[in-house]
């Protein structure tokens, strides 16, 4: 028996179970035992499609006549390949047998062998009940700070928003089913009339093969039996949809229907789609836009309104006049409707490019605080803490940082384009002729040709002439020009780094080794300096751009190459713990390792302000004096070695106060704290500082070696955030937190109830308000000046790592604290650093200013850093000071902050420093220079140099507020600059400051020299 014939007749004995005995289907025969009931299931089968066939007006017998006088007019060389090989007589033969009742001696039919096809087909037939139950794989909505839609969440094949039936509107619930399956209202799953006419249709027209599924078929193809194009499939795609009509209203099934359906964009189900084509829920939509969205499960692609509008258009207008024809709209509505335009939001609206870190760690916190296991399993509502602006801002600085950090070492590399689209070019080049053009070069319109004009002859028909010719070309200004196959090619490109933020460009001239040109997305074109792509582009590669001046009309552009440092930041809101902003690396594609919560790298001196805020807690004023010079500490409990640090440019400054000792980053000075300035002994002061450093919870355990007060234990980025914004708070630490609530089906699952910050009880708040000002002084004029100009509203601290291998920044406004990491990961074995004088301040305090101003322009106050609390005031005093001698000065000086004990202001000046050692010491050394790095303002006499002995007052007009205010200069508009150079000195005194080289950031850690 022909195997084709074999397939159409087990084909065609589960149509005639499905339609003659819906309740009683057989899934399986005894190939003996059974062959009599399935010639009589097969005749009966034929007898009821024969009344579809007079329903549908098509007479059979003439056809099979036809078929037999000219066989190739219905499978012939035209017919579907399914079909190619059937014998039209064995087909005639088999029709009389079981539709005409002839007994055939010759029949080729043999049950047998239809049984044994039909039988291993359904095996292992799924369940339609499963489908009752079945929760289809969604998106989860993901909403900002604000309450704005900034996200989904989903599987592969499963971006989709379910929605209940009772939401989508009547009209775009008729516009599917006029476009799908008019009998489904009366169908029982399988529509015989359908069948025939896409058998009948298959057998006598070429092209695309009609497939005659009703909605039911197609939710059973779509969810359960799977979409492959066999008989096999077809059989049990029958019997389980005319099963799902018997189990599920057709109510039910529509709804499984709507939101199981692909219509391109990546949008699954009618509310994704809605969404993603028009920017709006499936309940807004209008008639042609749902008749639009009907037209597209023929074929997404196929009618496609991106790739193929006139497509769309046709196919849309299908569905509008069977809307028409079914009642659903009247002649006026279609006759509005014809004519509308497609409407569309763009592609790359649709298209998010930021957050992909956050939205990563936001799951994680939704399978750890809500238990819900997957965000992508059903849809969400999922509310975060995100400042969306912010986070587009963040992300854009901190890429923007690690490639300057490399072309400025010299170490970018071009590794080729991120795409080229010279195919698609020719594509569409190939695909659509050039536009006609008028006289002025502007694209014609249709019914547009231009007549001929006979030329003016009088001066007032030259005047008319001119200014006709002036308002056309002002016209033609305004028409739209047709895109460049570049520009559509670009627009549809799928770039690899979609979390990028520099503009993608297209190479039209590659310049031959020098200055080349690109294409932008808007239609522009640039000049672009390749830099280190020269001569190695091609053209129609697609690279990334930093564009010189972006509104101009020919603006140049440099190129931008994926740098190989990596990076992090973020954004944490002090108050609340709140994730305002998180960048994990420099490129989710790139790698989706969150730098921010994942890893641990050594924090170099921004582990620094923990102990001295132990020694402030311990009675130490900010002038106290320490010795910046060398330190040898003994051996904890004498076993190991000693320990003798050295500062970063491995000199000393001699006696210091504790304030610039931190303001300048001195190892020295905050190795000297463990002897007596926490506790009588080293390992006791260092006990002290790893304690806080748990209650802090910076570290789940301490490493407890004297290193550790320098940074060399790693530690979490938001973790040490967390910190920060304690000393913001006053001591209070916040739990950082991404994740709002999580609602489904309108019910809440997860709300995060308001917490209170933790107080670190191990430190009082008059402690960490003094160092809260010692951390504004960095910002002022130490190793962070690069944000003096902000100072009045930031405090912060830079550090580096051993050997440059990290460089971090982290500070704080009343409202926020911001952390910013640059280095190199170094998984692959190979230890790459980030080479000599790269430092915190060198790297990661320009990305954090810019994050700064971010968060301002971003709904984040600028305020001053806030006075002592009413809690800490009362156990303060204001005094003024010499700001390098510590001393207290009348009238003038530096305002300083004292702890206030037993009712008086404690004066711990030479607790660590006798007062005889400090006067027996040379005045030259003691205005020596304090060895600071490069990024603070380093100057032969330090910041305050030039002051003799620090015992002159200064006049009042220029007293330092402790919010880092310069009162009267900055007053009458001079410029202070805390940079090395020529120049007066900021606090009055008359004496020029030599010039002198710029030094590095002080935040090594160990005595051996960095090497690059």
């Amino acid at each position: 028996m022909n195997i084709i014939l074999i397939k159409l007749f087990a084909t065609a004995l589960t149509l005639s179970q499905v339609t003659t005995r819906p309740d009683a289907v057989k899934t399986q025969f005894d190939p003996v035992a059974d062959k009599a009931q399935v010639v009589q299931i097969l005749r009966d089968g034929c007898a009821h499609m024969r009344k579809a066939f007079d329903i549908e007006d098509i007479n059979l017998d003439e056809l099979i006549s036809t078929a037999m006088e000219d066989p190739s007019a219905v499978a012939g060389a035209s017919a579907p390949k399914i079909l190619h090989g059937l014998d039209i007589g064995e087909l005639n033969v088999s029709y009389r047998q079981f539709c005409k009742g002839e007994n055939l001696k010759d029949s080729p039919f043999d049950a047998g062998e239809v049984i044994a096809f039909y039988n291993k087909a359904l095996i292992d037939l799924p369940s339609a009940e499963a489908l009752k139950e079945r929760k289809l794989p969604g998106a989860s909505l993901i909403l900002d700070g604000a309450g704005k839609r900034y996200a989904e969440a989903f599987e592969a094949n499963g971006r989709r928003l379910s929605v209940p039936i009772g939401e989508v509107p009547v009209m775009v619930q008729k516009a599917f089913v006029a476009a799908e399956d008019k009998r489904f209202e009366t169908h029982k799953g399988i529509d015989e009339r359908g069948v025939i006419r896409a058998f009948i249709g298959n057998l006598a027209s070429p092209g695309r093969p009609a497939g005659g599924s009703t909605i039911t078929q197609q939710v059973v193809k779509n969810l359960s039996v799977g979409d492959d194009v066999t008989y096999e499939r077809k059989i049990r795609e029958m019997i389980v949809a005319s099963r799902l009509e018997h189990i599920l209203s057709k109510a039910g099934i529509l709804e499984l229907y709507l939101n199981g359906i692909y219509l391109g964009r990546g949008a699954y189900g009618i509310e994704m789609a809605a969404r993603s084509y028009f920017g709006k829920s499936v309940g807004q939509l209008s008639v042609t836009e749902a008749a639009l969205l009907a037209g597209m499960p023929k074929g997404p692609n196929f009618y496609s309104p991106d790739k193929y509008p006139d497509r769309a258009r046709e196919r849309r207008a299908y569905v509008l006049a069977r809307m028409k024809e079914e009642g659903v709209i009247t002649e006026a509505q279609l006759a509005e409707a014809a004519n509308a335009p497609l409407g569309l939001t763009s592609v790359e609206a649709a298209r998010r490019d930021s957050g992909f870190y956050f939205v990563d760690h936001l799951t994680r916190e939704a399978r750890t605080f809500a238990g819900v296991d997957s965000l992508t399993a059903a849809s969400h509502v999922v509310r975060s803490t995100l400042n969306a602006g912010l986070q587009t801002a963040t992300e854009t600085a901190l890429q923007e940082g690690l490639a300057t950090y490399e072309r400025a070492t010299g170490r970018a590399r071009y590794e080729g384009p991120e795409l080229n689209i010279a195919d698609a070019v020719r594509k569409l080049e190939g695909a659509a002729p050039a536009p006609e053009a008028s006289p002025l070069g502007v694209p014609l319109l249709v019914g547009d040709a231009p007549k001929p004009t006979p030329a003016p002859k009088t001066k007032a028909e030259r005047k008319v002439a001119a200014a006709a010719e002036k308002a056309a070309e002002k016209a033609a200004s305004k028409v739209e020009r047709p895109k460049a196959a570049w520009q559509r090619a670009l627009e549809t490109a799928r770039p690899v780094l979609y979390d990028v933020h520099w503009p993608l460009a297209v190479v039209l001239d590659t310049g031959r080794g020098g200055t080349a040109k690109v294409g932008l997305a808007d239609g522009r074109t640039a000049s672009l300096e390749p830099g280190p792509a020269r001569g190695k582009l091609q053209p129609y590669d697609v690279v990334r751009v930093k564009l010189r001046d972006p509104n101009g009309k020919a603006p140049r552009a440099d190129l931008r190459v994926r740098p190989g440092v990596q990076g992090a930041a973020l954004v944490l809101e002090n108050r609340t713990g709140r994730i305002l902003a998180m960048a994990g690396g420099f490129s989710y594609p790139v790698s989706q390792l969150n730098r921010v919560t994942q890893t641990v790298r050594q924090p170099g001196s921004t582990l620094k302000p923990l102990t001295y805020l132990a020694a402030l807690n311990a009675g130490l004023q900010p002038n106290t004096l320490v010795m910046d010079s060398a330190v040898t500490l003994p051996p904890i409990g004498g076993v190991g070695d000693s320990w003798s640090p050295k500062n970063y440019d491995g000199g000393g400054a001699g006696a210091t106060t504790l304030r610039r000792g931190l303001e300048f980053s001195k190892n020295l000075v905050t190795a000297r704290l463990l002897q007596g300035g926490i506790a009588d002994k080293a390992p006791a002061s260092l006990q002290k500082v790893c304690d806080l450093a748990l209650e802090a919870q910076i570290y789940a355990e301490c490493e407890r070696y004297y290193p550790f007060v320098l940074g060399a234990q790693p530690v979490r980025m938001v973790d040490l955030a967390a910190f920060y914004a304690a000393v913001a708070n006053e001591g209070a630490r916040p739990a950082p937190y991404a994740l709002e609530s999580v609602e489904r089906d309108g019910k809440t699952l997860y709300t995060r109830e308001a917490r209170a910050p933790a107080r670190i009880g191990s430190a009082d708040r008059v402690a960490f308000y003094q160092l809260k000002t010692m951390l504004q002084g960095v910002t002022n004029h130490g190793t962070a000046a690069a944000l003096s100009r902000f100072s009045s509203a930031i405090a912060g601290k830079t550090g580096t790592s051993e050997n440059e291998n990290d460089a971090w920044f982290a500070g704080f406004t009343n409202e926020i604290t911001i952390v910013v990491w640059v280095g190199y990961d170094n998984a692959d074995g190979t230890r790459r650093t980030l080479g000599r004088g790269q430092t915190g301040g060198h790297l990661a305090v320009p990305i954090a200013g810019t994050i700064l101003q971010a968060a301002w322009a971003n709904g984040v106050p600028r305020t001053p850093l806030a006075p002592p609390s009413p809690e800490a005031r009362p156990f303060l005093a204001d005094a003024s000071i010499e700001p390098r001698s510590g001393e207290r000065v009348e009238g003038g000086g530096f305002r300083e902050h004292f702890r206030i004990k037993d009712g008086r202001m404690a004066d711990t000046q030479y607790q660590l420093l006798p007062r005889e050692t400090r006067t027996a010491m040379r005045p030259d050394a003691e205005d020596g220079d304090l060895g600071a790095d490069e990024d603070a303002p380093d100057t032969a006499g330090g910041l305050f140099g030039g002051l003799s002995g620090g015992r002159r007052a200064l006049p009042e007009s220029d007293l330092l507020d402790p919010y880092g205010e310069r009162r009267s200069r900055r007053a009458q508009g001079e410029t202070y600059q805390p940079w090395p150079g020529t120049q007066r000195s900021p606090f009055g005194d008359d004496e020029e400051i030599r010039p002198r080289p710029r030094r590095r950031d002080p935040d090594y850690l160990f005595g051996d020299e960095p090497r690059f």
